[in-house]
């Protein structure tokens, strides 16, 4: 049996939800064949769920990035920030958007020495500076993204799925939300 959404905080019931919300989690699982946790925890909170989710439908579908690129970005951000279940479930996405069963794990372990291209390294080291050293964060590491062939609007792509992942990572800590057994597998 899986995990609880989250250990910190009361899962609601999904009948006890607004008609909105009941019926976003209803077309997710639809989709996946399983709800993925992440919808039950943030539903603790509609308000919020409904922003979160919101935003984070924002950065997948109105991008400049492929969403292997989204979902690498995700993966290496949250290895960065220890987070077990973004790096889990998007693991899994990564695995399945790349078409690549081993990437998940080399970006979780070390973006730098991951399988990728040149590109998407330039990319990656982007996304996690902006995660481990945002301070440093200067013009050099503008100039490197648009030598890689990034346009201004995907430069602002990568840092806000950065961003959001940093907000998704430690929501997750805060209530110890647990990636879905189903995950473990998919892609592989």
């Amino acid at each position: 049996m899986s995990d609880p959404a989250m250990t910190r905080f009361p899962v609601p019931d999904v009948e006890d939800l607004p008609e909105d919300i009941q019926e976003r989690i209803v077309q997710e699982e639809a989709d996946a064949g399983f709800i993925a946790n992440v919808f039950l925890a943030m539903a603790y909170r509609p308000s919020q769920f409904r922003a979160f989710f919101q935003y984070y439908d924002a950065l997948v579908e109105d991008t400049e990035l492929d969403r292997a690129e989204i979902e690498m970005i995700i993966v290496a951000v949250s290895g960065a920030n220890d987070c077990l279940y973004c790096n889990v479930a998007h693991g899994a996405l990564a695995r399945i958007y790349a078409d690549d069963p081993q990437i998940a794990e080399q970006l979780i372990s070390n973006h730098r020495t991951a399988n990728v291209s040149e590109e998407r390294r330039a990319m990656l080291d982007f996304a996690v500076k902006l995660t481990e050293n945002q301070a440093e964060i200067g013009e050099d590491d503008f100039e490197r993204l648009r030598e890689h062939g990034y346009s201004r609007r995907a430069i602002w792509d990568i840092g806000s799925v950065a961003a959001f992942f940093n907000l998704s990572n430690r929501m997750a800590h805060l209530a110890d939300m647990r990636p879905n057994d189903e995950f473990y597998g998919l892609g592989r």
